[in-house]
């Protein structure tokens, strides 16, 4: 089997059977292809004909190359996927990545905007014209949920319910219902009646945020004005759309709120990827503790 047509069949199992996200789908094809590519090259052998040795010399070739054990670690594991497959498909008899392990890199506790710098970036986007209104609108709504910049950017006018404060977001598992504080209401509100309708391109546009073409908002797009905004609030912190949702959770679970629910909110599938919002505001009272008490 070619290089070209082992992807194209493992495209479609992510897409299809996985239904991966498309920053998943996008990462794992390219390592994939980096991947054939260095055995094409060094071996002359195409990914199905590769054995563990060859494997595991390619994962020597990325850490010798600087490569982050990051990066590393999810090249592994979209090589791991993908020889799974194949053996499940019966392309091949023995899988020659089950001796991969990733390593253990150190674990890092995600960086969080005090409340202070919260309200200093809400503060920034001006209500003086369309831009202002949206950006507004797209920051406090960010904030308010803690929803992905994916599901931001992929929500539909018909998701929003103004007059019961709710947010409807199509997450990776399943749909979920997400409250929201008043003035993250009224920005919306605000954005929707006064702007939105100028903005569009399209009568029957559906995309809740619109960029100035009038079409829907791209990542990129969101993350340039998160940037800008950071800067004119003077934030030091090397912040991007998923601090907002980190820091949602970590204030909420500051403030009360049990685990469980901020899990539902988030749209975790597993608890244990929720539990690192405990860790880091135990982080965070140590810190305090250390700084404030006269004998520590």
């Amino acid at each position: 089997m070619r290089n070209s047509e082992c992807i194209e069949i493992f495209e479609t199992y992510l897409a299809k059977e996985k239904k991966s996200s498309a920053n998943t789908l996008s990462s794992y094809l390219r390592d994939i292809r980096q991947l054939g590519e260095y055995l094409e090259i060094h071996h002359e052998k195409s990914i199905v004909e590769a054995n563990d040795e060859e494997l595991a010399e390619y994962i020597s070739f990325l850490k010798s190359n600087g490569k982050s054990v990051a990066t590393v670690s999810r090249c592994i594991a979209s090589i791991k996927c993908l020889y799974s497959y194949l053996c499940l498909k019966q392309i091949i008899r023995e899988n020659p990545a089950s001796k991969l392990v990733p390593d253990k890199g150190e674990h890092k506790l995600p960086q969080i905007l005090t409340s202070r710098e919260v309200d200093l970036l809400l503060e920034q986007p001006q209500c003086t014209d369309a831009k202002g209104y949206r950006d507004k609108a797209m920051l406090e709504l960010l904030y308010a949920t803690g929803i992905r910049v994916t599901e931001l950017i992929d929500l539909n006018i018909g998701d929003v319910n103004l007059t019961a404060g709710i947010v409807r977001c199509h997450g990776r598992e399943k749909e979920r219902f997400i409250p929201m504080y008043p003035k993250a209401v009224k920005a919306l509100d605000d954005y929707i009646n006064l702007v939105r309708p100028q903005m569009i391109a399209l009568p029957d546009e559906e995309s809740l945020f619109v960029n100035v073409s009038g079409e829907r908002m791209s990542r990129q797009g969101f993350w340039k004005i998160m940037k800008y905004y950071q800067k004119k609030a003077h934030i030091d912190k090397d912040i991007t759309p998923h601090t907002l949702r980190h820091s949602f959770a970590a204030h909420l679970l500051e403030n009360g709120a049990d685990i469980h629910s901020i899990q539902e909110m988030l749209g975790h599938a597993d608890i244990s990827s929720t539990q690192i919002y405990s860790q880091l505001v135990k982080k965070q009272l140590k810190d305090v503790y250390n700084k404030a008490h006269p004998r520590a």
